[in-house]
């Protein structure tokens, strides 16, 4: 999104609007994730370069949004279309009900023929509300609108092995896929090829086939979408995990984490069992009741991601008990798991 000097270039939008006109004329509905408000920016307010001071990055995103949808606007509007902006933050999806608002929405727009352009709420994003980066956005937006297929565009021609070559092709993301993710994009922008790994395996778990490839060479998302081999594809997964599922695995960001002995975490991957005191031997983080964690082996995996029935504090008292023993200690006892099966997703 960003040329010389990182400030926005307008032509890659323009491109990518053509693009998207000419998909939406043929019947293929575009949802738009994109970066660009802060090198937008920086260009508007002749800045060099990026500060670091969280007021400034969002002073200049404030600025920037504004002129990032005017030109998707002017370029959409050539084609006879409209843009739609959506501006989010964590708390959008931590939120059940906000999170399926967002569908709503996104339905809404492209029932009315108009293009939904996402992207983070830079002009008030903290680290606390922050979604980290584009790629997850764009994963579980893309999960929210039911798309077949993610198309993510970067400044690189796919994912290349370990000799340098574009891995054409990638049935699963597998720990050896992973292993070849390293370093990060340019420095605008907050996601390299590790996020965009996370976005590409949360996509396939949806049942959602993803392409990474490179953002400047023409026609690339209508290429694309026409079957022409460009940048790395990756396979859908047969297995599709549950919505609600999906949105505990990659929708909310976990608050802390609970660590488990071998045998509960031998119960939770083989045995589709819920998790009791009697297996956790820690904790760590800030987290209450119904907030999100990761469950962590001995060896410091994240064996299974979870809504969690008690806090920080009170799974600190409990830890190793029976569920027998809870009321005696605590006083009351809400539940006999500390994370139900049901609320429950295994990420190994």
């Amino acid at each position: 999104m960003t040329g010389s000097g990182n400030k926005l270039d307008p032509e890659v939008i323009e491109e990518i609007s053509g693009q998207v006109s000419r998909l939406m004329r043929s019947g293929v509905e575009v949802v738009i994730v994109s970066s660009g408000a802060i090198g937008a920016g920086l260009g508007l307010l002749s800045i060099p370069k990026r500060p670091k001071a969280l007021s400034e990055l969002q002073a200049i995103a404030s600025v920037g949004q504004s002129h990032l949808m005017d030109i998707y606007n002017e370029y959409l509007g050539k084609n006879g279309y409209i843009a739609g902006q959506i501006l989010l933050t964590q708390e959008d999806f931590n939120a059940r009900d906000r999170f399926l608002n967002i569908r709503h929405t996104l339905n809404t727009l492209i029932r009315y023929k108009a293009v939904p352009i996402i992207n983070e709420n830079d002009s008030v994003s903290t680290e606390e509300i922050k979604c980290g980066d584009n790629d997850r956005i764009s994963s579980l937006v893309a999960d929210l609108a039911d798309s077949d297929m993610l198309v993510i565009l970067t400044d690189v021609e796919g994912l290349y092995d370990k000799d340098g070559k574009v891995i054409t092709n990638v049935e699963a993301v597998t720990d050896d896929i992973r292993s070849l993710c390293g370093g990060r994009g340019s420095n605008v922008s907050t996601g390299g090829m590790i996020t965009k790994m996370g976005a590409v395996t949360a996509a396939t778990l949806s049942g959602i086939e993803c392409v990474i490839a490179p953002g400047r060479r023409k026609n690339v998302v209508t290429d694309i979408v026409e079957g022409k081999e460009i940048g790395t594809r990756f396979k859908a997964s047969g297995k599709k995990i549950a919505a609600r599922k999906r949105w505990i695995a990659f929708g909310v960001k976990p608050m802390g984490q609970i660590f488990v002995d071998h045998g509960a975490e031998k119960a939770l991957l083989k045995g589709d069992k819920s998790l009791l005191p009697s297996g956790i031997t820690g904790s760590k983080g800030k987290f209450a009741s119904g907030d999100l964690v990761d469950i962590m082996s001995k060896d410091m995996r994240i064996v299974a991601r979870g809504l969690v029935n008690y806090g920080v504090e009170e799974i600190e008292k409990i830890k190793g008990l029976k569920t027998d023993q809870i009321e005696k200690v605590l006083g009351y006892k809400y539940y006999d798991e500390v994370v139900n099966k049901d609320n429950l997703v295994i990420i190994e």
